[in-house]
């Protein structure tokens, strides 16, 4: 289904989103926190509807008048089609009303997603609340961008949990989808940077031919021309051979910290398959509202509050 390929990437990211905090707190015996199949007596359709359809959250919000929301940073640029969630919400909130979070819908879409790609299915824990507010100076403070250096992405994700081949391994996601011209531009002018592959240098200018692209234009190229929506190991391929759009990519493929998971992964499409259900798993289950904490939202770009 076109649509639950198109929430991937969302999906993913957001997942990233949900661990905003590297603390891990203990659940009580009142609060059972994640569990498989939380929805089996209060929703039994819920994980069907947003299959067939097809974190706390917080990145789903907009804006207040006080806020800068998560989605709205520059760092979420890129991110959209958010319209899906809410057509996934209201078909869930027909069948339950108010049961069903727009956090667990996010991770369950992300699960799907992955599948629909061609990527491995991972069973995933629910039982979630969404977040009442959502901060654009949280997301910069725990999620590297693009231009970061790879050790300050190793950093940021060893704090959630994630370990150097499961950070390589999620990655690995940039072997779907496209990067906007406004996000590689400064690795063609103005001038071309040495360690890109020259027969991939002709495409990207090509495709990003002005050195201030708009970003509202259409103007991107695809993270990988040979099997672009396909979620596999071919991005390693890529980034050895030194296609990789971003520096991020580059650097993955170079340091001697990660080098050796990529060519591992190049190699073994399930030995990287392994280390990303792995990874998606635990950055799914760190730090996430549970019990009494949160809400249900009613609509999943609103706080209740607001709604």
């Amino acid at each position: 289904m076109v649509s639950s390929k198109v929430l991937f990437l969302f999906g993913l990211l957001a997942l990233s989103a949900l661990a905003l905090k590297p603390a891990f707190a203990k659940d009580n015996e009142e609060n059972p926190g994640l569990v498989m199949n939380f929805y089996r007596d209060s929703c039994p359709q819920a994980e069907d509807i947003i299959r067939e359809q097809s974190c706390d959250a917080s990145l789903l919000l907009d804006s207040t008048r006080r806020e800068l929301s998560e989605k709205e940073t520059d760092r979420s640029f890129g991110l959209r089609n958010f319209r899906y969630l809410d057509t996934i919400k209201e078909a869930v909130e027909r069948e339950c009303p108010e049961v069903v979070s727009c956090a667990d819908i996010l991770v369950l879409s992300a699960r799907d997603g992955i599948v629909s790609l061609g990527g491995p299915y991972i069973p995933l824990k629910t039982g979630r609340r969404d977040g009442r507010r959502s901060r654009a100076s949280i997301l910069e403070q725990y999620l590297p961008d693009h231009n970061e250096s790879i050790s300050v992405v190793l950093d940021r994700f060893a704090a959630m949990g994630i370990d150097t081949p499961g950070l390589v391994a999620l990655l690995g996601a940039h072997s779907v989808g496209r990067t906007h011209c406004v996000k590689l531009v400064h690795r063609l002018y103005p001038e071309v940077d040495p360690e890109l592959n020259p027969d991939h240098v002709e495409h990207m200018l090509h495709k990003c031919p002005d050195p201030i692209p708009d970003p509202k234009a259409v103007q991107y190229v695809r993270n990988d021309r040979g099997t672009p929506m396909k979620l596999d190991n071919n991005y390693y391929r890529n980034i050895l051979d030194n296609k990789g759009l971003l520096i991020v990519d580059h650097q993955l493929a170079t340091d001697p910290r990660t080098k050796p998971y990529v060519k591992k992964m190049a190699k073994s499409e399930d030995y990287w398959s392994k280390e990303f259900a792995r990874a998606i798993t635990i950055l799914s289950e760190n730090n996430p509202l549970t019990g009494t904490k949160g809400e249900i939202r009613k609509q999943c770009t609103v706080a209740n509050k607001l709604h």
